[in-house]
């Protein structure tokens, strides 16, 4: 189970992104012309609403993000990561896949840890609400 601070941080991460509704449309155009295989919604939702993570890989094509560890201020003993799958060209809610992992530093040396169950979940969801509002927001 994940710890109180590192909860904490990943609600205000969630919480945060929920807030990005905007973004012009030529913004989720030009997002839309930069991807090839995958849902460009999805892509473009999945770097917006884990924005606090710093990326290490992305391959638009393949449809995979890959996010360097990150420790948070509020737990600098603790660090987090993930990886975002996009597994579809339509935006549809089995589309996306999060996998999170999470760190705890003991005595210099960083070991794996465990990590709620529902995080990953609760991420997709943030991923695919973004991703909905993007969509409107082209239409609209």
């Amino acid at each position: 189970m994940m710890k109180p601070t590192l909860a904490a941080a990943f609600a205000a991460m969630i919480a945060i992104t929920g807030c990005q509704s905007g973004g012009s449309k030529s913004a989720v155009r030009s997002a839309s012309e930069s991807v090839g295989a995958v849902n460009p919604y999805l892509w473009r939702a999945s770097l917006d609403t884990l924005a606090a993570l710093p990326v290490q890989s992305a391959d638009p094509l393949g449809g995979l993000i890959i996010y360097d560890w990150k420790s948070f201020e509020t737990s600098p003993t603790e660090r987090i990561k993930a990886t975002v799958y996009i597994l579809d060209s339509r935006l549809r809610a089995d589309g996306v896949k999060v996998s999170v992992y999470r760190q705890v530093n003991q005595e210099g040396t960083w070991t794996d840890a465990g990590v709620d169950t529902d995080t990953g979940q609760q991420l997709e969801n943030k991923i695919l609400e973004r991703a909905r509002l993007l969509k409107a927001s082209e239409i609209g």
